[in-house]
């Protein structure tokens, strides 16, 4: 048995495992996000989306309701939540058993999401913007995938990491699933945030060392679909970024990914299904 067969996670009150990795859909419920902002913002377009990408073999669906992208702007709590909320009843009632995290660092949001049939919470802050994160994720019992950045989206890209950003990243992990575990959380993800808070050659620095992060023996999931360490690197967008997005979901695969989050379903599927022959 490999060790990725070995871990696992709770998810509907069953375990699950990572002998095959994990697929995670992209559905942003955003304006601006840096590829698909506006591109799905009827029920019909939302609900038209998620059923693709679950044909396409997608395990788990992302919500978002709020961009992270560098520079992007708050919007308030109580308007993140309504739509955070609104998603969920729309996915609940036409695939109640598919699998769904919801992307927010708000708390608030977080167990709004979790009561309104949330299964994991995706905190791109690591529970470092909202201090109530772990008590939430730990009364609940959901898996919480635990990313690592320097900052908000706002101004993490001027608080880049330093000269040893694997060394800095141990570190956070260290100290922040010691605080989730305290709060009672069991079933923690994490992710090396590529594009938080890294430059272009610290991003890819860690894709190439992403086994070190082994070493805390639990999942780790990689979002590098379509961003800017791909098409500032081939001098293109993120319209032409598919091709390069698969070469390093290929790389991420190879050094231990266990889940990638992605825009493209089928193609990551089909990824994984090669590398993992």
């Amino acid at each position: 048995m490999s060790k990725s067969e070995k871990i696992q996670i709770r998810i509907k009150g069953q375990l699950r495992d990572f002998s095959t990795p994990w697929v995670m859909g992209i559905l942003n419920f955003t304006p601006d996000s840096f590829f698909d902002g506006g591109r799905y913002h009827t029920d019909f377009q939302l609900l038209e989306h998620a059923e693709k990408m679950l044909k396409e073999g997608a395990d788990v669906i992302d919500v978002g309701a709020v961009s992270t992208r560098p520079g992007a702007a708050d919007i308030p709590m109580v308007e993140e939540r309504e739509k955070v909320e609104h998603l969920l009843s729309l996915l609940r009632k036409e695939f109640p058993e598919a699998v769904v995290s919801v992307d927010t660092w708000r708390a608030e949001v977080a167990e709004s999401a979790i009561l309104a049939g949330a299964d994991i919470i995706n905190d791109v802050s690591g529970g470092t913007f909202d201090a109530r994160m772990a008590e939430v994720v730990g009364r609940y019992q959901v898996p919480y995938v635990l990313m690592h950045t320097t900052a908000k989206p706002n101004c993490m890209q001027q608080q880049v990491m330093g000269e040893n950003p694997l060394a800095e990243m141990m570190q956070f992990f260290g100290n922040q699933i010691d605080i989730f575990k305290k709060a009672g959380c069991k079933d923690i993800i994490l992710d090396p945030g590529f594009g938080f808070g890294k430059t272009l050659e610290q991003n890819y620095f860690l894709l190439h060392n992403l086994h070190a992060f082994k070493i805390f023996e639990m999942p780790i999931l990689v979002g590098i679909s379509r961003k800017s360490m791909i098409y500032k690197l081939l001098e293109t967008t993120p319209e032409h970024a598919l091709n390069g997005t698969t070469v390093l979901n290929t790389l991420a695969l190879l050094q231990g990914a266990n889940i990638l989050r992605v825009h493209d379903v089928r193609e990551a599927v089909e990824t994984v299904k090669l590398v993992m022959k």
